[in-house]
């Protein structure tokens, strides 16, 4: 087998780890596999190098397609192998970045060491100073994360479940609290002593719809995790119901349920929402059908609200309206009143949403239901 056929193989089986907040591809090029435009927040997409280092591994996650008990071809990369493809690929200008993870061959020291040396041979022996997020295997040691953190802009561990009975439900070989949690707080920890360190912080992935957890679950552990950690972002994922996998059967889950929780979690993470400030059906799920923040908003009291005298706070909770606009209303009226909907339409403001929920100078700019 070549490396081009290892490069496929270890690219598809790195399929639930995201880079990329807005469009998850599960698949790359056959003739470049490992290239993923993960899209950042301001917009700009940036070609990324996405691979395991194996897909051996003894844990049994019931929705991976690499868990211990799958029968399938197995490879593994060295580091001086995998460094030299990258590098390949990075001087063609294919690629501006390194996402690399891995999977446990034999057992978690000696795989995750294999990352590390990676990152080591990128920056010691060959001089490369650009973007490599590493995944942190559960269960690593303190020792090797600190040492893996000096080389990444940004490391994570996968928390994949919301609680610990979640987590049971689809892994009898993880530890919640020990072998993952405690490893985030070892990060932040780190990363508070010496900022050097992981420069870019931490983030981490839920698996959505591989257990019984709802999205109110989700959340909640999102937002302490926000306020415990400071995790700088949270990736879903979605489940697919895989062949000769232990969940085969299960039903896969909703990809627009993934991205109700992207805009929940932006919420609660950019826009300085409560938890209590979002809307969940019986369930415990967000509403597939309406946006949360619309959601939200319709069960405010505080609406509609003056453009040209509302509080950043209030201004952003308007849909239609985000952080960048809402400090762009607040600057621009103070040199001149806000005085037509299409002024705000010029800076960014998605009015069609926005203007049953606004007044300029005092005058209603359309009407709902609820404020009849």
């Amino acid at each position: 087998m070549n490396t081009l056929e290892k490069m496929q193989i270890l690219t598809d089986s790195a399929q639930y780890d995201l880079c990329d907040y807005v469009n998850h591809q599960t698949s790359s090029s056959p003739n470049l596999p490992g290239i993923y435009n993960s899209t950042i927040s301001s917009g700009c997409k940036i070609p990324i190098f996405k691979v395991l280092m194996t897909n051996q591994c003894c844990n049994d996650c019931k929705y991976c397609l690499n868990n211990s008990k799958r029968k399938f071809t197995r490879i593994e990369l060295s580091p001086e192998e995998l460094t030299r493809v990258f590098l390949n690929y990075y001087q063609q200008k294919y690629v501006h970045g390194l996402f690399l993870s891995s999977g446990i061959s034999r057992d978690i020291e000696t795989s995750m060491g294999k990352v590390v040396e990676v990152a080591r041979l990128l920056r010691l022996e060959h001089g490369y100073q650009d973007y490599i997020h590493l995944k942190i295997i559960p269960g690593t040691s303190r020792d090797l994360i600190k040492r893996a953190m000096a080389l990444a802009d940004r490391v994570s561990v996968n928390i994949e479940a919301a609680t610990p009975s979640g987590l049971q439900e689809i892994s009898s070989t993880k530890d919640f609290q020990g072998d993952i949690i405690r490893r985030l707080k070892w990060i932040r920890n780190i990363h508070k002593k010496d900022p050097h360190k992981a420069p870019s912080g931490q983030s981490t992935q839920f698996i959505v719809g591989a257990n019984d957890e709802s999205d109110e679950d989700i959340l909640k552990r999102v937002k302490w995790l926000y306020d415990k950690f400071k995790i700088k972002r949270s990736y879903f994922s979605t489940f697919q119901s895989l062949e000769d996998t232990p969940l085969e059967k299960r039903p896969s889950a909703d990809p627009v349920r993934s991205s109700r929780l992207y805009q929940a979690d932006a919420l609660l993470n950019s826009y300085n929402f409560k938890l209590r400030e979002l809307i969940f059906e019986e369930d415990g799920d967000l509403n597939l059908h309406q946006d949360p923040k619309y959601l939200a908003a319709l069960n405010m009291d505080m609406f509609p609200v003056e453009i040209n005298q509302a509080l950043y706070k209030n201004l952003i909770r308007v849909p239609g309206i985000g952080p960048i606009s809402a400090r762009r209303i607040i600057t621009l009226r103070k040199k001149q009143a806000f005085e037509k909907v299409g002024e705000l339409k010029k800076i960014g403001v998605a009015v069609e949403r926005a203007q049953p929920f606004i007044k300029i100078q005092g005058t209603y700019q359309s009407s709902l239901d609820i404020f009849s």
